[in-house]
């Protein structure tokens, strides 16, 4: 159900249009990178460490390589003539093993052979010899004054650390992140209501539909990848440095991708590719079975300990905030997520006082990476748990505490930082109503609110190319990936808009590096807003040539064929534009975000005493979209964030025992199903023009996630069940029942009002 606060549509924009995609994938004729067949490929297979953490004692791999179809055998040994580490925050991850694995899934060899049978059968004539060293399982065990160090010598920053300077590490932190304001011990000597405690947040896999897939093709110093990523641009420049090639000798090809959430966030299986195609002199494709995507991404577990203050009139006053994730064996995009996740971790409120450390820990666990509102997820529900329970302390009602902390657009939020951008008042009330937060209340349910923010719109470099064909049709050349979200049908209607066009008249293609312009990233909702712009920028630039032939504003898109023949004396000839989004300062971490993306959520809940069970039956989110190009596109981001709040929240959690991974299948890990759809779910758009992108819009799709995961875990609380650890599973809300049994405060007396 979608319910939006709206400004009157325009032409193309404001229009829930049908995707351009939506054909050729409903057919089956879409292409994926499982899909490409180049001539002579290899099929690849990847042989992975079956321990934690080991040092290497000897590789064999001389049956493998006498096997029939087999052809040929990567180790480290055969990377001699590069450095082998890669890493676009931390230069700390090689492309195979080199001497000591440090986690149960690493890529120790490589074979690649006729056909994919072969492939895995040779995987099993490698014989390796491990030397077992000890295990730093949890980031309890890593921060331990006796913990083994998993990386020796100094750090080295990535291509794209853009975290500023990269400080040594401290034992096994490989960054932290601190900000504060305000003396905060003062604060809170004289608070009247002083909340605390300890929370986990556990690693989760973001289980995109299609697992990691590359095509790599090495011929001299070109090499081309055809790859299921959702960064190309910053893959190449990664691949051109470590392998030493131009960067225009590396060209990626993305063809439509199978769900990304972060997953495929900058470079994952693509450098073991390319080395392996490299040692063959063949073309060769990876493709990750389910088990194996597992171990390449996840989203990092956290372990946090916070005290909130507040007045007895209800005004929050000091936050404190330590918080540690678990990045794994490699720091991949653990140093980002722990900053990001450090601005969040305070909550969009008015503070006298607050001081956050986060930091990011390695362990001998598989590498963590980005997932769908990183750093929001991981500390929106424990903030906002706190918030209530303070509430709760004063007889406070939790919607007015937040009516009168909340920051206002304008207000600053961290120091150097964007203001406030949002209504954010305006938007917890709408989703409040939505749920009918003051309706009567059945016994056994409890409703839950939650406000937050996510720093998002990444680096903002974009550009784009609009070319107009002599028949009047356009054609939009953009770097976004298509990961599902609709981004080729969005820029199709903002370049529509401005050329007066139909959207179907105008064609987006997918990703190619060589012939689509630069475009730093797709994720941190940056598409519509900063690609987004480019587009409208280059759109405007094709308009204006029009305008100028005609002689006249007044030229509608029925006379462009015409024109052409006017302009260039045939029925032939092209109008290109070109638009540009470039940083306003550095675009250093600092200064940003580009904007501020709006986690704004509520929930009802029924829980059942006697198993623990929790059923959502009501959801709520907003969409702050500044201006929504295409509603339906919105109301489906925000439908597909609500589902993986709701695993997040109940279901979702990678088990890891000493290093390895317990629950690798979907038989084991838990994703919600269909029928865990509550029973309504709203979808509030809110369009007050006051973003950065074209039309006053800005990005949306990750808010929804950690929205929906900190208003089911404040609506059981609200219940009489407050939790201190997720997913709320029914052992762990019953066994919480059956403690506050013996503690005499179940059921809760106000919780059945």
């Amino acid at each position: 159900m979608s319910d939006v606060v709206a400004a009157p549509p325009r032409g193309a924009v404001g229009r829930s249009v049908p995707r351009r995609d939506a054909a050729e994938k409903l057919r089956g004729q879409a292409q994926f990178a499982g899909d490409i067949v180049v001539p002579r490929m290899a099929h690849g297979k990847v042989l992975r460490s079956p321990v934690a953490h080991a040092r290497i004692v000897s590789i064999d791999v001389s049956e493998a390589e006498r096997m029939a179809g087999v052809v040929c055998v990567l180790t480290a040994a055969d990377l001699g003539d590069i450095d082998p580490y890669w890493g676009h925050a931390i230069k700390d991850r090689p492309v195979v093993a080199v001497d000591r694995v440090r986690f149960a899934g690493e890529p120790v060899a490589a074979v690649a052979a006729e056909d994919e049978a072969t492939a895995l059968a040779a995987l099993e004539r490698i014989h390796v010899e491990y030397e077992d060293l000890p295990v730093v399982g949890t980031v309890e065990q890593a921060l331990a004054e006796d913990a083994p160090k998993l990386h020796e010598g100094p750090l080295r920053p990535g291509l794209f650390h853009g975290l500023g300077e990269l400080k040594p590490a401290e034992g096994n932190v490989c960054y932290r992140y601190r900000i504060d304001r305000g003396e905060v011990e003062a604060v809170f000597a004289h608070a009247q209501h002083v909340v605390e405690g300890e929370y986990t947040f556990p690693a989760v896999y973001q289980y995109a539909m299609e697992t990691h897939t590359v095509v790599a093709q090495v011929e001299g110093d070109e090499i081309t990848l055809w790859a299921s990523c959702q960064h190309p641009f910053l893959v190449r420049a990664e691949i051109a440095a470590l392998f030493q090639v131009p960067i225009g000798n590396v060209r990626i090809v993305v063809p439509y991708l199978g769900g990304g959430f972060g997953s495929k966030s900058y470079t994952k299986m693509e450098p073991v590719t390319v080395a392996l195609a490299r040692k063959a002199g063949r073309p060769v494709r990876i493709q990750n079975r389910v088990p194996e995507s597992m171990v390449t991404t996840r989203r990092h577990g956290m372990r946090a300990r916070m005290r909130t203050a507040m007045s007895a009139e209800g005004r929050l006053l000091a936050r404190k905030v330590e918080c540690w994730f678990d990045t794994g064996a490699y720091a991949d995009n653990g140093p980002r997520v722990t900053a990001t996740a450090g601005d969040a971790a305070p909550g969009p409120y008015r503070w006298d006082a607050y001081r956050v450390d986060a930091a990011c820990v390695y362990t001998n666990t598989a590498p963590a990476g980005s997932y769908r509102a990183f750093g929001a997820a991981h500390l929106q529900w424990i903030g906002e748990l706190q918030v209530d329970e303070l509430a709760r302390r004063a007889a406070l009602d939790p919607l007015e505490i937040r009516r009168q902390n909340l920051c206002a657009p304008g207000e600053e939020l961290r120091a150097g930082g964007k203001p406030l951008d949002a209504d954010l008042v305006g938007d917890v009330e709408r989703v409040a109503e939505a749920i009918g937060w003051y309706g009567e209340r059945r016994p056994g349910t409890g409703r839950g609110l939650s406000v937050g923010l996510l720093a998002a719109g990444a680096h903002p470099v974009s550009s784009a190319v609009v070319r107009m064909e002599a028949d009047g049709n356009a054609v939009v050349l953009v770097g976004t990936t298509e990961v599902g979200q609709g981004a080729r049908t969005a820029f199709a209607q903002i370049a529509a808009e401005e050329l007066r066009l139909p959207p179907e008249r105008v064609t987006v293609h997918g990703a190619d590096t060589r012939y689509t312009p630069y475009d730093r990233s797709t994720g941190a909702s940056r598409s519509t807003t900063i690609a987004g712009l480019a587009v409208k920028r280059a759109a405007e630039q094709v308009r204006a040539q029009l305008v100028g032939i005609a002689g006249t504003e007044d030229v509608e898109s029925d006379s462009y064929p015409e024109l052409f023949v006017r302009h260039f004396g045939l029925a032939g000839g092209e109008l290109i534009g070109r638009g540009e989004v470039s940083p306003q300062g550095s675009g250093s971490y600092a200064e940003g975000p580009i904007f501020w993306e709006v986690c704004v959520g509520a929930a009802e809940v029924a829980i059942d005493e006697d198993t623990g069970s929790v059923r959502v039956l009501k959801t709520a989110t907003v969409a702050d979209v500044g201006r929504a190009i295409n509603p339906q596109l919105i109301e489906c981001q925000d439908e597909g964030g609500t589902l993986q709040g709701l695993g997040n929240a109940l279901y979702e959690e990678m088990v890891f025992e000493d290093g390895l991974l317990m629950n690798e299948t979907l038989l084991d890990y838990r994703v919600p199903s269909f029928e865990d759809l509550p029973e309504e779910m709203h979808c509030i758009i809110v369009e007050n023009e006051d973003g950065p992108g074209p039309y006053g819009a800005k990005g949306c799709g990750e808010g929804a996630l950690a929205a929906v995961t900190a208003a089911v875990a404040t609506a059981v609380a609200d219940a009489g069940v407050p939790m201190t650890e997720l997913p709320l599973t029914p052992e762990r809300v019953w066994r919480r029942i059956q403690k506050l049994k013996e503690e005499g405060t179940w059921p809760r007396y106000d919780a059945q009002q």
